[in-house]
């Protein structure tokens, strides 16, 4: 298998011009050029880059009888899903979608709802939470800070196109799927070299180290079979040495400056009603929401009362606070 080439599963198609007016709404205010969004939180393939050709090779997996070839694992419209008794029959929209112009759920979102860091994970989320996110990304409320963000782009143009009956399905269904364990953190000074393939990163085949800095590193624990969106294979996240103890104290509150968030996440971040857990989650995506609400790109009922909380949060803030919670397992 070549690393590197095998990076962006998704394919164009008829929705191209859905999907190129969704891309306008994500655009940023001129101000936001003199403060980027960190890299390494926003991973952005590089262009040119191209899928290898489908040679017919039915791929397979440890554990199962299932094979699918690279065309049936990219089709956004037919989730592969490699152990259907891994969790409850999928819905229609979750399977399929809806044509045209939405994607299957759990093609991105994967059957099991855990996702991948370039989205989000979506098991054990309340559904009127999902069903909230997905009208702000319809009304253009909810936006990334990095305008050339696929995955995002994805869903803003799924959003405007699904309707109201096939969400609530889709939210139910993802509500009650239990979290899993599928990020483990690792604190350390220096990390693996990294490229971005997929919209997310992935250790470079060159190999070589280099210090971490104040980044998130995660990638998969196995290239290969998060290529074959195996719902079995999770992720590493290197956060800096002290940065999970440092994010604990800083969840707490007790610092002075920036507000507890158990008193709206619950205790060990676990979520408390309508309000989300973090624990558990990827961090590196917990680092693009604090930056986008930070920055004015996600917006809606729940954003505007996070707003005074992420202001005064430095980057080093964001990346301590998230290798905390993802560090705090599953709810």
């Amino acid at each position: 298998m070549q690393i590197g080439t095998r990076r962006a599963p998704l394919p164009v198609g008829p929705w191209a011009k859905r999907l190129a007016a969704a891309m306008l709404l994500t655009a940023m205010p001129s101000a936001m050029a003199a403060d980027p969004p960190p890299p390494w939180a926003y991973p952005v393939n590089p262009p040119g880059l191209q899928t290898p050709p489908d040679d017919g090779t039915r791929h397979t997996l440890p554990g199962t009888d299932r094979r699918f070839t690279w065309t049936e694992l990219r089709n956004l419209f037919k989730v592969p899903d490699w152990r259907p008794d891994g969790h409850p029959p999928m819905p229609d929209i979750v399977e399929h979608g809806a044509r045209p112009g939405v994607f299957a759920c759990g093609f991105c979102h994967l059957p099991n709802g855990l996702g991948r860091p370039e989205n989000s994970s979506l098991a054990g989320l309340p559904a009127a939470y999902i069903i909230q996110q997905v009208h702000d990304f319809n009304t253009g409320a909810r936006k990334s800070s990095e305008p050339k963000s696929l995955p995002i782009n994805f869903m803003i143009a799924t959003a405007k196109a699904v309707n109201d009956e096939d969400l609530r399905i889709a939210a139910a269904y993802f509500a009650a799927l239990k979290p899993q364990p599928w990020i483990r953190v690792v604190e350390t000074d220096v990390v693996p070299k990294t490229q971005v393939g997929g919209w997310m990163l992935t250790e470079s085949p060159g190999g070589g180290t280099e210090p971490i800095g104040t980044r998130i590193i995660e990638v998969p624990e196995v290239l290969e079979r998060t290529e074959l969106r195996d719902p079995d294979s999770g992720f590493i996240a290197y956060v800096p040495t002290g940065s999970v103890k440092r994010g604990e104290f800083l969840a707490s509150g007790a610092n002075g400056r920036i507000a507890g968030c158990a008193t709206c996440h619950g205790a060990d971040l676990k979520g408390a009603g309508p309000v989300p857990a973090l624990a558990g989650r990827s961090p590196s995506y917990i680092v693009r929401q604090l930056y986008d609400i930070q920055h004015g790109t996600r917006n809606g009922a729940g954003a505007a009362l996070m707003k005074p909380v992420v202001a005064p949060m430095t980057l080093e803030d964001m990346v301590a606070i998230a290798a905390y919670a993802a560090s705090a397992g599953t709810p």
